[in-house]
C-alpha cells in the first residue's frame, strides 16, 4: 500500500481506532474511522480480524509484538504480508518495521516517551529511515508533540491516553497527523 494513500484516510478522519477485543472491533467497524489499529489476535485468527476490517473498508495495520504466537523476527512480518490482507505492520522493534516497509507494508514504529533520553534514542533510531510513520505514546502532551513533529521528518500519530475531544484537537493542533484511541468514545466524535 502506498503511504499517500494511508495518509489520506488519516486526513479525511484522524481518528485511528486502536482495538483490544472482539467487541470493540464491532464498534469500530461500525465508527467513522478509517483505519483500524489491530492490537489483539493470535496467529490463528489475525487473517480472519484483518479480512473483518478490510470487508468494512477500512484499513488495517497489525500491531506485530500484541500478536500472540508470533515472534519478533522477519518472518512474523513475511507471514501478515503473505497469509494477511494487512496495510501495514505496527511496531516497537526498529528492525521489523524496516522489513515490513522493505515489502511495501505501513510500517508504523511506536516509541513509548517516558523521558528525555527516550526521545533522545526516537531521534537516533529515526536516522536510520526504517519507517514510513511513528507512534508516540502518551499521546497527550502537546507541547513535546509540537517539538516532536517540527523537528522530524516522519508523520506522527499521537497515542495513549487520548481521552476526549480536547486530546485529539490539542494533539492535531500541535501537529500530530492522527491520533490513535482505544477509547470508543473518541471514535464517534
Amino acid at each position: 500500500m502506498a503511504l499517500s494513500v494511508f495518509l489520506d484516510a488519516l486526513y479525511d478522519c484522524p481518528v485511528v481506532a486502536s482495538v483490544k477485543d472482539e467487541a470493540g472491533l464491532e464498534r469500530a467497524l461500525a465508527s467513522q474511522c478509517r483505519v483500524v489499529f489491530l492490537l489483539f489476535g493470535s496467529v490463528l485468527n489475525i487473517a480472519a480480524l484483518v479480512d473483518r476490517v478490510k470487508g468494512a473498508g477500512k484499513l488495517a495495520l497489525v500491531h506485530l509484538d500484541l500478536v500472540e504466537g508470533l515472534a519478533q523476527r522477519d518472518v512474523s512480518v513475511d507471514f501478515l504480508a503473505r497469509d494477511t490482507r494487512a496495510d501495514g505492520v505496527i511496531t516497537t522493534r526498529p528492525q521489523l518495521a524496516r522489513h515490513a516497509k522493505g515489502l511495501g507494508l505501513i510500517s508504523l514504529q511506536r516509541f513509548f516517551l517516558l523521558d528525555s533520553m527516550a526521545v533522545e534514542n526516537m531521534r537516533k533510531t529515526l536516522e536510520q529511515d526504517g519507517c514510513d510513520l511513528i507512534e508516540v505514546l502518551p499521546g497527550a502532551m502537546p507541547k513535546v508533540l509540537r517539538g516532536l513533529t517540527a523537528s522530524i521528518r516522519k508523520p506522527v500519530i499521537a497515542g495513549g491516553l487520548i481521552c476526549d475531544k480536547e486530546d485529539v484537537t490539542g494533539a492535531l493542533a500541535a501537529g500530530a497527523v492522527a491520533v490513535s484511541s482505544t477509547s470508543e468514545d473518541v471514535w464517534f466524535l
